[in-house]
């Protein structure tokens, strides 16, 4: 899986292509339906996973694919080359600065055009950037001279799959320490939906849709939920009891030390949940229908287009 440079054609390269939201990049970019990529442009996507990566081939052949590992620097030059623009979607580690620099030097090597950058909309994760990232990642784009945009999202929705999904399925329950707080629960699809409207901008010259550039967009659902009312849709759209069982921190701690992470990761998901109960993650935004047209996706639709996940 080698990179080839463009030849005068939009070459957009999504990382993270395997996971939540950069699936459904790849899968909106490329679709059928979606008129405004061009016969003259080509989605690259970077992978770290031969299995997932097989399986994204075979969903669409018409993708390139390319292993990019964030601590192989040389992966970064092969994936980055010849690219147009670029979706950046990085998970939480200790050495992001340094990973995100590269990221960044390569970009600009390759005269990248537009750099569309995912993260969290919650304060949550914003003491993990004071104590050990320097400079931050959002910094590191931001003077890098290329145009970007933000795109700060709340809690994913498919989180009740990919997480608490094996709980719900085996206990009809679901464990968290977020107290009565309420999260806007955004659908990864809704993400995608914007990421891939702002991706396939229009060029002016060489410059993006002004709309877009040097912005900074926070998505969300349209409605804050409590995970109380979370169980209580699953319930209603699945047909049995769901609980929310509101765990203690200790608990959650000694959960997650099991499940194998990390000890710093699992201070940030605790601050996480703190947030939550603060009400600090209830603010809701506009931004997916502003930009898309169309309204977010409920949580009810949400769950009758995944029930066959949590059964």
């Amino acid at each position: 899986m080698t990179a080839t440079t463009k030849n005068n054609e939009t070459v957009i390269l999504v990382t993270g292509a395997t996971g939540t939201v950069g699936t459904e990049v790849v899968r909106q970019l490329t679709s059928s339906s979606n008129s405004s990529l061009s016969s003259g442009s080509r989605v690259r996507a970077a992978v770290h996973s031969k299995d997932k990566a097989d399986k994204l081939r075979d969903e669409n052949k018409t993708i390139e694919i390319v292993d990019m590992d964030y601590n192989n620097p040389e992966s970064i030059i092969n994936a980055l080359n010849g690219i147009d623009k670029l979706f950046l979607l990085t998970l939480p580690r200790l050495n992001m600065p340094e990973i995100t620099s590269r990221v960044i030097n390569e970009a600009k090597k390759n005269e990248v055009k537009h750099i569309v950058k995912l993260s969290v909309l919650c304060r949550s994760w914003a003491w993990l950037n004071n104590r050990t990232y320097a400079p931050t990642r959002r910094k590191l784009v931001e003077e890098s001279g290329i145009p970007y945009t933000f795109l700060h999202a709340d809690a994913f929705m498919q989180n009740f799959v990919n997480f608490f999904g094996q709980t719900i399925r085996t206990q009809s329950a679901f464990y968290i320490p977020a107290g009565d707080g309420k999260v806007s629960f955004v659908d990864a699809r809704d993400i995608a939906a914007v990421a891939t409207l702002i991706l396939l901008a229009k060029n002016n010259g060489t410059k993006i849709n002004d709309r877009y550039e040097n912005k900074k967009y926070g998505i969300t659902g349209n409605k804050a939920l409590s995970y109380s009312q979370v169980a209580e849709i699953l319930s209603n759209a699945l047909g049995r009891r769901i609980t929310y069982v509101n765990i203690t921190e200790e608990d959650a701690r000694k959960a997650m030390k099991k499940m194998g992470i990390e000890e710093w990761l699992i201070d940030a998901l605790i601050e996480f949940y703190n947030v939550i109960k603060s009400g600090d993650a209830s603010q809701s935004t506009a931004v997916v229908e502003q930009i898309t047209g169309q309204k977010p996706i409920s949580f009810e639709q949400f769950v009758r287009d995944y029930s066959s996940s949590f059964n």
